[in-house]
């Protein structure tokens, strides 16, 4: 036992409130975040990327999981250096400020909290056209026995989130399963726009890649959180960019991407195209799962950055409290099940929810520079990730995560530009229309499901 591990259980030891509780391990922690990472987006996400990269959708795929990736190891590091379930609000605080720190604590935990409320009525939307229960009660109920699973233990959450993100990668498998027997039938170096419209369509899949940022809020509830949770970031990115490149490889060769492009639910379209009608409720009962395992993981994030927020006294330390048996944060987890629980009741939630989607790249590029002073590579200390550099430039890798970040956040601003232009619609509200049809939220001002 190195002496960081010491002085983490001293000072849980010392603590006068309980301190969470380490249960976690690789295996654990590696399911769970590629459950945040699959989530529900690459239901309704291939279709415009298909066309705008075509037939080479997996190779879009491929350079989104580039910058993923880049992005992902500044995680990984700043994850090791700062084991904290306060995550960004300490790495901010570090970088810059806490004033600063505060505030992206703040977006982090709304944006976690407007999620979960959102993607329940998406859960909401499929369980009612299975059962014909009201969309609202549907999504009252799963956000209150979330919110009971995740204050009855981090484990037991774990397992549950572990079980969906099994079902979620068995839904994609099955989508590849169909698919091997078409492979070949296309031209997969097809780009009907070029190179141009290869790396929109990289820029646009970036988002499919979206959750892994909050993995490294499991620190501290992961057993050697200082390699672990870096360990099973990194695995679940490799995981999740598998299976997307099969995906799009298979999905593109069975309905070639015109047909993809125009499609609302193409892996809908290629069950019920191969197998039958009847097999499409197969893509619902995945959705239910894939829907159910992101509001989860929202609310665990959200409720773990505010834990975290007060344990640094940036807030009342009542929002600190751990119960004493369970050892979760109790009344953190209350608070984000009665916020989400509310706000499933506000009107247009789908455009409340997404003015918090660019936090995650607001967050990103205020994190990541707390890693850039270092010109070369530092001695590293025993037990702690760090960024796998093959050059002695070690900050120019380091920038390439923020890069990745800021050119996303550029693209999704110049996107909106021509609907801008010829509707005069707000700058604003264009960016967030079109991450809400990308994200498949429903619409709860129409009662359906886009």
């Amino acid at each position: 036992m190195n002496k960081r591990e010491n002085s983490t259980i001293i000072m849980d030891r010392q603590s006068p409130n309980p301190p969470l509780k380490r249960e976690l391990g690789l295996p654990e922690v590696t399911l769970s975040g590629v459950g945040i990472i699959l989530g529900a987006g690459i239901y309704v996400l291939i279709g415009p990327a298909a066309g705008l990269a075509g037939n080479a959708i997996w190779l879009a795929f491929c350079l989104s999981a580039i910058m993923a990736l880049l992005t992902g190891l500044s995680y990984a590091e700043l994850s090791s250096m700062f084991p904290k379930a306060g995550a960004e609000y300490d790495y901010v605080t570090n970088a810059f400020n806490s004033r600063l720190a505060f505030v992206i604590g703040w977006l982090v935990f709304l944006s976690g909290v407007l999620a979960a409320a959102t993607v329940a009525l998406g859960f909401a939307g499929y369980f009612t056209a299975l059962t014909s229960m009201p969309i609202l009660i549907s999504a009252s109920v799963l956000l209150i026995v979330l919110t009971v699973l995740l204050a009855y233990g981090v484990k037991e959450t774990a397992r549950v989130a572990g079980i969906a993100t099994l079902i979620e990668v068995g839904g994609l498998v099955i989508i590849i399963a169909i698919g091997l027997p078409h492979l070949g039938s296309v031209n997969y170096w097809a780009m009907p726009q070029g190179y141009s419209g290869l790396f929109a369509a990289s820029a646009l899949i970036f988002f499919a890649y979206q959750g892994f940022e909050s993995m490294v809020k499991f620190s501290e509830e992961t057993k050697k959180p200082e390699t672990t949770v870096p360990k099973a970031l990194i695995l679940a990115l490799a995981i999740s960019v598998i299976l997307y490149v099969l995906v799009a490889l298979s999905v593109v060769s069975v309905l070639g991407w015109q047909q993809l492009a125009v499609s609302n639910a193409p892996f809908a379209d290629v069950v019920s195209g191969t197998l039958g009608p009847d097999a499409a409720v197969i893509i619902a009962i995945v959705a239910l799962f894939a829907t159910a395992n992101t509001a989860l993981m929202s609310m665990y994030a959200s409720s773990r950055i505010l834990y975290g927020m007060a344990g640094s006294s940036s807030l009342t330390s009542r929002l600190a409290w751990v119960h004493p048996a369970r050892r979760t944060p109790w009344i953190a987890i209350g608070i984000c099940g009665v916020l989400s629980g509310l706000l499933i009741f506000a009107g247009d939630i789908a455009f409340i929810a997404n003015v918090t989607n660019f936090t995650l790249f607001i967050t990103f590029i205020v994190s990541m520079p707390r890693l850039l002073p270092c010109d070369t590579i530092p001695p590293t200390p025993r037990g702690l990730f760090a960024f796998p550099a093959p050059s002695a430039d070690y900050r120019w890798f380091r920038l390439q995560g923020l890069f990745s970040a800021f050119s996303c956040l550029l693209f999704r601003t110049w996107q909106c530009l021509p609907s801008v232009w010829y509707s005069r619609e707000p700058v604003l509200y264009s960016w967030l229309s079109q991450d809400t049809m990308l994200r498949g939220v429903p619409d709860t001002e129409k009662g359906r499901t886009s």
